[in-house]
C-alpha cells in the first residue's frame, strides 16, 4: 500500500515537474519553485498532524503528530527568513497544486476513519509522505538548488525528515 502512495506521489511531482517550460525541463525546477514545493509539503504533513491530534486517542500517535507540528513548522519558519534575507519569493507551480489537491483528498479519505483504523491509515500516510519527500529531497531538490544557503537548508530539513521516516516506520509496526 505505501509503494503504491510513493508511486502515485512520484507520478504527480515528475507530472508537475514536467510541466515547467522546455527550458526549465532541461534545468530542473528553479529554487523558487523548489522552495513553493518543499513550503506547501510542509504545510501539508502539518495539516495531517493536526487531524492526527483531534482524532487518535494514541500517545505515540499523538506524540509524533507533536513532533511533525513543531519540526516542520520550524524548518518552514526557517524557510520563510531565508527568503526574507534573500528577497525572493517562492514561486508556486504545478507541482505545488497537485500536492494540495491529493492531500485535501488523503485528509477527507482520513477524515472518515476512527480508532486504530485512523492510527494506522496516518501512520502509514507519514511513512510514505516522507519516504517520498525525502528521496526527491535528496536525488532531485538538493542537486538542483542553486543558492549555497538554499542548499544548506533543504540538507538540514532532510536531516530532520530522516529521523520523521524512521519514527513513522516504527509507528507503522506497532500499530499492525
Amino acid at each position: 500500500m505505501i509503494k503504491n502512495k510513493r508511486t502515485m506521489l512520484a507520478a504527480l511531482i515528475m507530472a508537475g515537474a514536467a510541466s515547467f517550460s522546455v527550458a526549465k525541463a532541461e534545468e530542473g525546477p528553479s529554487d523558487m519553485q523548489i522552495a513553493h514545493i518543499a513550503y506547501t509539503a510542509g504545510v501539508l504533513d502539518i495539516r495531517y498532524a493536526h487531524l492526527a491530534l483531534a482524532k487518535s486517542e494514541n500517545a505515540k500517535v499523538r506524540e509524533f503528530a507533536g513532533l511533525m507540528l513543531r519540526d516542520h513548522a520550524a524548518v518552514n519558519d526557517q524557510a520563510v527568513a531565508l527568503l526574507t534575507k534573500l528577497g525572493a519569493a517562492p514561486e508556486d507551480n504545478a507541482t505545488s497544486r497537485q500536492l494540495v489537491a491529493d492531500a485535501k483528498a488523503k485528509r477527507d479519505e482520513l477524515s472518515t476513519l476512527d480508532g486504530n483504523a485512523f492510527d494506522r491509515a496516518y501512520a502509514e500516510n507519514e511513512l510514505g509522505y516522507h519516504q517520498f519527500v525525502n528521496e526527491t529531497l535528496e536525488t532531485a531538490f538538493i542537486p538542483a538548488a542553486d543558492n549555497k544557503e538554499f542548499k544548506d537548508l533543504l540538507k538540514s530539513a532532510l536531516a530532520v525528515f530522516e529521523v520523521h521516516e524512521d519514527h513513522a516506520g516504527m509507528m507503522v509496526k506497532s500499530l499492525k
